[in-house]
This record gives C-alpha cells, sequence and structure tokens, in this order.
C-alpha cells in the first residue's frame, strides 16, 4: 500500500504564504489622498475663500485648521459678520464675560 504525502495531492496553499490585502490600508490610504486634495484646495465659504492648513500631533496624527483670511494664522474657528469671514481677533471680537469689569 502507497502512503499518500501532502505534496501528492497538489500544490499547498498555505495562508502565510500569500500576500494579505487588507481593506483597511486602501480606506488609510484613500483617506490620506482625500485629506490632502482637501488641504491644496480652497474651501469658498460665502464666496469668501478658505485656505486649509494642518499641523502634526505627538502621536503622528494630523490636525486640521482654517487659516484667517485676514492675519493667515491658523485657526480653529471662524467668525462672520455682514460678509466678513475671520478670526475672533482680527474681527476684534470679545466674549461676554470680558464686557463686565470685576466686581470686589
Amino acid at each position: 500500500m502507497k502512503t499518500i504525502k501532502p505534496n501528492d495531492l497538489g500544490q499547498n496553499k498555505i495562508v502565510e504564504w500569500c500576500q494579505k490585502i487588507r481593506v483597511e490600508d486602501y480606506i488609510r490610504q484613500a483617506s490620506k489622498d482625500l485629506k490632502k486634495r482637501l488641504i491644496e484646495s480652497e474651501l469658498e465659504i460665502n464666496n469668501i475663500p478658505i485656505k486649509l492648513g494642518t499641523s502634526k500631533t505627538r502621536f503622528g496624527g494630523e490636525r486640521f485648521w482654517f487659516i484667517c483670511p485676514i492675519c493667515q494664522k491658523r485657526i480653529g474657528n471662524l467668525f462672520q459678520i455682514n460678509n466678513q469671514i475671520a478670526c475672533r481677533t482680527c474681527l476684534k471680537l470679545k466674549y461676554k464675560a470680558q464686557n463686565f469689569s470685576k466686581i470686589r
């Protein structure tokens, strides 16, 4: 009686010998490409072009910012008064608490 060896059954297909294709890798790459295209383009808010910028975070990520159209600083929030869009400093805005004098 002849013994059957694994190679006699045809080519072995072992997972470790194959290249793994992960959906997360493709999604991550597409996300990077989309972010890059978004940063390179300008947003338009009420017909005013607004640029985007980034900064690196401590653990290798990226944080996104608006670029103020007046002072060109990275800003998390823009404000609109009439037809002007800019940061709080450029529009000379104050918080409500800053209008009250300190009572002692």
